[in-house]
């Protein structure tokens, strides 16, 4: 009987210690995929475009993103991109890659700076 009940409260410790890393995960902007637990992600305040017609935005380039594990993570690169000024990204997080349209030709530093801030990359070669 003692050993069940020692047993019994390993098991309630661990379920509790694992749901409130859950519940801190999900509270500072992660989705438990990992993005926002160790790794060096952050949480990128929502981005709305304001001007959403594609004939305004004569330049398009197409980047390969690594380390993106769910729709959190494309919604973070997707944010940090249109926080530049004059751009328009979406994120295709099965593609793996980010669509970015740009009203002045594309400062590739710049786009690349942006995804490195939210804590992902672009693909190279």
């Amino acid at each position: 009987m003692g050993a069940d009940v020692v047993i019994i409260s390993v098991v309630v410790i661990a379920v509790a210690l694992v749901a409130v890393r859950y519940v801190r995960n999900i509270a500072t902007g992660g989705c438990n995929c990992g993005c926002g637990g160790s790794a060096p992600r952050k949480k990128v305040g929502k981005t709305v475009v304001a001007d959403t017609d594609e004939g305004h935005y004569p330049y398009s380039v197409d980047l390969p993103i690594g380390g993106m594990s769910c729709q959190g993570c494309a919604e973070n690169v997707q944010n940090a991109l249109n926080a530049l000024d004059g751009t328009w990204a979406r994120v295709d997080l099965d593609a793996r890659m980010a669509h970015v349209l740009t009203k002045q030709p594309a400062d590739a530093a710049a786009l690349e700076a942006a995804v490195r801030s939210a804590g992902y990359y672009v693909l190279h070669g």
